[in-house]
């Protein structure tokens, strides 16, 4: 199914941690990276304000009159902020860096109860001491620790209590609870219990409560009994409503608390409470809400101004195996205008030349099952270090087939407008789990399925992945909704040999993860050369055999890869690396060499064998999957094709990607040496161009241009060797960049 790889301009299908104004008349969200403001129903969303400091979680006081939110900067690090709706100021209101989460307001608009965040891999761990909710009383600043957890926090109607949940939200445990303390963090109340609901959101009257269960929007009356009730869709105890026929996020409530609002991708959404629970005998009963607004912001993709000429190149085109010694090629914005020998092509004088002599040009790696780290909830970093070592390595594209929907989702977006900068990023989001789970997906008919699609796609996704779905009819109805919906399905066998066989039987897109067989004979080939299915055997992390990767850690100081460690926080590849797992070396050619073998035998049989590095060591983990294809018996250029042309094939990108031609997108790496000499030369990467953004692999600070910011681990408080000193970030009463 062919796909657009860059279009000119896209529709913002991300919106995250959307709130309605108290007087109805606007919507204020978070969506690439910053705050927007839409008036209701068909205005136009407009930046709330103009700081290059990402904007999250916005929340509005009882009166409308101010907005309190969270900042992050990857040097100055986050804050909580005020807006001012008539000034258009902000101002800072916490004394001291962190990660600060979800502040929301008091009833009187005195107080804010927040979060405060322990840390993670994307943002660093430094001043994130002493996590948990906290209330600060805005007149003097005074802030006071409530409990160590809980997520959600917010003010009961009478300002008395702090009502909020424990147990995750999606990817959590199955014992979650909806709660409260007092203002001092004392006398715990349990109100509700339950197995799959993610989200509680109380009325502001705490007269009704909202929730999601299974990505679906329920409603039902607040009971507070001083017992816990046990909550979820089916129960009969109490009425309990699903208010929405697709899946829904952002829930919450209008400032009189008689409507519910709530997003999926770019359409809001909202309902009347009372005539879900009309007792009128006649009344007819609401049916779930399906139609809502769209949200309507369009943004430009981005690329460069500039146009450049590598002259004097080696080119291995990967079309029909063309090599073009002495060669010139060309682009302007992200696309490639000319191609061909440095003897037939005149540069012009208002492009930028650099000299590629003794280099050799290929397409930029695609990584179709590139976990790139992004299940985590929560604030963006400006700059992820994943996506810049991914294209240090020469990956410019990839595929994600099981993430965080919000997180992947607006990341990519992000991407796509330069507000940061990465890999292609795509992903299947959220998978479709038919184990035990709170994001497990129910799917007993083919409503089910499209249901479970509709979820994704409306966040941009082209593709779903079938996880562990136990039943053959559930994995049909799967891509027969796919298939309405114009969409790929890439399932996972779960190391289950005729599970596999089942998928292609059955018409999957591909089948993700190696065959647990070593072995395969003629019953396997003549059957997967025979259908359409693609295979990304992720060697990396063999089934059924030594992973991969423990190779490369016997074999090579990963921790000595300068290249790596520019991009990788250390403590990551300590923990790996230098702890080595070694096995004898038949091990090896018993395990993943022997996988590989398997892998040369169904690609000479004419199927499309993938690259997949599963995101075990990101940006390096491509380069040896792409050694691993060749230990098996592929040639260079075969192994070269598993990485460009058949990955873009897979994703139904071909058309833009995968080869290099006049009017494909500049999407391609610059190397010292030739990779069909010795594959091992993908190492010597000098240059990578990203939809036509040239940067220097070592540092991946743009070609004559400003040099990157530095990632967490490379600041004074990091842990890597290279130091930089951070800026501070300021107090109450300063302003927080975001002056109109």
């Amino acid at each position: 199914m062919q796909q657009e790889a860059a279009p000119d301009s896209f529709d913002v299908k991300t919106i995250r941690q959307a709130i309605t104004s108290p007087d109805g008349s606007s919507l204020v969200f978070n969506a690439v990276g910053y705050l927007w403001q839409k008036s209701l129903p068909n205005g136009k969303a407009m930046r709330l304000t103009n700081s290059e400091r990402f904007e999250f979680e916005p929340s509005f006081s009882p009166d409308g009159q101010t907005i309190a939110y969270v900042t992050w900067s990857d040097t100055a690090m986050g804050a909580i902020c005020l807006y001012d709706m008539k000034t258009r100021m902000s101002k800072v209101v916490t004394m001291s860096k962190g990660i600060y989460r979800t502040p929301q307001f008091s009833p009187d608009g005195k107080m804010l109860v927040f979060l405060k965040e322990e840390g993670n891999d994307h943002q660093g761990f430094a001043y994130c001491t002493e996590p948990g909710m906290y209330v600060i009383t805005l007149q003097n600043v005074a802030m006071h620790k409530l409990a160590a957890d809980g997520e959600n926090p917010r003010f009961s109607a009478d300002g008395k209590r702090i009502f909020f949940q424990t147990g995750g939200y999606l990817f959590g445990g199955l014992e979650k609870a909806y709660k409260s303390v007092d203002l001092n963090g004392f006398d715990e109340r349990t109100h509700y219990s339950s197995i799959y609901a993610n989200y509680f959101m109380p009325s502001p009257d705490n007269k009704w409560l909202a929730f999601t269960e299974l990505f679906k929007v329920y409603l039902t009356p607040f009971i507070q009994t001083g017992k816990a009730l046990d909550l979820s869709n089916g129960t009969s105890a109490y009425p309990v409503k699903l208010v929405s026929q697709e899946a829904g996020i952002n829930i919450h409530w209008s400032n009189g608390s008689d409507k519910l609002h709530w997003t999926l991708g770019d359409t809001y959404f909202s309902t009347d409470v009372k005539p879900w629970f009309n007792l009128q005998e006649k009344a007819e009963a609401p049916k779930p809400v399906s139609s809502g607004i769209s949200i309507g912001l369009r943004m430009k993709h981005q690329k460069p101004n500039a146009k450049y000429a590598y002259v004097n190149a080696r080119i291995v085109t990967m079309k029909d195996s063309a090599v073009i010694e002495n060669a010139t090629l060309i682009t302007e914005g992200n696309r490639i205008v000319q191609l061909g020998k440095s003897l037939d092509i005149k540069v012009p004088n208002d492009v930028q030349v650099i000299d590629c002599s003794g280099k050799t040009i290929i397409p930029g790696l695609i990584d179709v099952h590139a976990h790139l780290g992004t299940f985590r909830y929560g604030l963006s970093p400006q700059q992820q270090w994943s996506y810049f070592a991914n294209l240090a390595f020469g990956v410019t594209t990839t595929h994600d087939p099981s993430s965080n929907t919000e997180m992947v989702f607006s990341q990519s977006e992000m991407v796509k407008a330069g507000i940061m900068t990465g890999p292609r990023i795509f992903s299947t989001g959220i998978i479709l789990y038919g184990a035990d789970g709170d994001f497990r997906a129910q799917i007993n008919n083919i409503d089910d399925a499209r249901f479970a699609l509709k979820r994704t796609k409306a966040f941009g996704a082209f593709s779903v992945k079938s996880y562990n779905q136990p039943r053959r009819n559930q994995r049909q109805q799967v891509i027969a909704a796919a298939r309405e919906l114009n969409m790929e399905v890439v399932p996972e066998g779960g190391s289950h040999f005729f599970h596999n066989m089942s998928m292609i039987l059955d018409g999957h897109t591909g089948v993700e993860h190696n065959i647990p067989v070593a072995d395969i004979y003629d019953d396997v080939v003549k059957l997967w050369s025979n259908s359409k299915t693609g295979y990304t055997p992720t060697l990396i992390v063999s089934y059924g055999a030594v992973n991969g990767e423990y190779y490369f850690y016997h074999k090579d100081n990963v921790w000595e890869n300068k290249r790596l460690m520019n991009f990788t926080p250390r403590a990551l590849i300590d923990s790996r690396a230098r702890y080595r797992t070694a096995v004898p070396e038949e091990e090896y050619d018993n395990g993943h060499i022997q996988v590989s073998r398997s892998c040369k035998k169904l690609a000479d049989a004419g199927v499309k064998v993938n690259l997949g590095a599963h995101g075990q060591i990101q940006g390096l983990g491509a380069h040896w999957e792409l050694k691993m294809l060749a230990a098996g018996g592929m040639s260079n250029y075969q192994a070269l094709k598993c990485a460009t042309v058949n990955g873009a094939y897979y994703i139904g990108m071909e058309k833009d990607l995968g080869t290099l031609e006049t009017g494909k997108l500049a999407d391609f790496v610059v190397l010292d040496t030739n990779p069909l000499d010795d594959i091992n030369n993908i190492g010597s990467i000098k240059y990578t161009i990203a939809n036509g953004n040239p940067y220097d692999a070592m540092t991946m600070d743009l070609l004559n241009a400003k040099k990157r910011m530095p990632f967490y681990f490379e600041q004074l408080h990091g842990n890597n060797d290279f130091q930089w000193h951070d800026e501070t970030h300021g107090f109450h009463g300063q302003h927080c960049g975001c002056r109109k």
